[in-house]
């Protein structure tokens, strides 16, 4: 029986990608390089902040370069990782009924631990049982390292778990944690690079996660 529902956090609960884009280009000027276009970021969103530095900057960039716009993304998101982010629509209400469901919920992200913690507390108090943030030590999605922390602190097993995400990254991590994925469509990525990256299970809107939550716990979804 279904126990718990793991979810990512950029592009599938929180629309981050606003704010990831300024960070990304006030890191990038202060070290004299190009900016990146809001189109860009989002591709290079999925593997944590450093991987996104990494592609943020002139390809052939140094160590160096790399080591000092991530440490200037790192300080100017610390103070900034709420400016023009928001909740998707339809997400709370979603962490309500399946709280009500009896189902408890985890986020797990590529983001830093500092980032998550806070945006957690700001738009879901107390809406999910456990959330984890890249930390030194884990390996970050798609390894299962952070899935199965998650699932530890639930108290459920990799069969009474489901993830929801919006990216290939997402998909991998399911894979290799071996739980069922939910692909949302309102994220990151469209319906045809996720369907192309093994994506079989879609949800268009947060109340179609709890579909297919319903149809794992053998209710009948017409009842909802």
């Amino acid at each position: 029986m279904l126990k718990s529902v793991i979810f990512d956090m950029d592009g599938t609960v929180l629309d981050t990608l606003s704010d990831l884009h300024a960070a990304t280009n006030v890191s990038l000027t202060k070290n004299g390089l190009p900016k990146r276009s809001l189109d860009e970021v989002r591709r290079f969103v999925g593997n944590g902040i450093r991987r996104l530095v990494e592609l943020a900057v002139p390809e052939g960039s140094d160590k160096g370069t790399v080591d000092a716009v991530f440490a200037d993304f790192n300080d100017y998101y610390k103070d900034h990782c709420a400016d023009r982010t928001r909740a998707y629509p339809g997400i709370n209400t979603l962490l309500s009924s399946l709280r009500q469901a009896g189902v408890k919920t985890a986020v797990v992200s590529n983001k830093s631990d500092y980032a998550v913690q806070e945006l957690v507390e700001r738009y879901f108090k107390g809406g999910f049982d456990y959330a984890l943030g890249v930390k030194d030590g884990v390996p970050r999605k798609p390894a299962p390292d952070m899935v199965y922390a998650a699932l530890s602190a639930l108290g459920a097993a990799k069969e009474e778990a489901v993830y929801v995400g919006d990216s290939d990254v997402d998909l991998m991590t399911a894979k290799n944690s071996g739980l069922p994925c939910i692909a949302v469509t309102w994220g990151f990525r469209d319906r045809a690079f996720l369907r192309a990256h093994g994506a079989t299970r879609f949800a268009d809107r947060p109340a179609d996660v709890l579909r297919q939550v319903e149809l794992l716990l053998g209710a009948d979804p017409r009842d909802s």
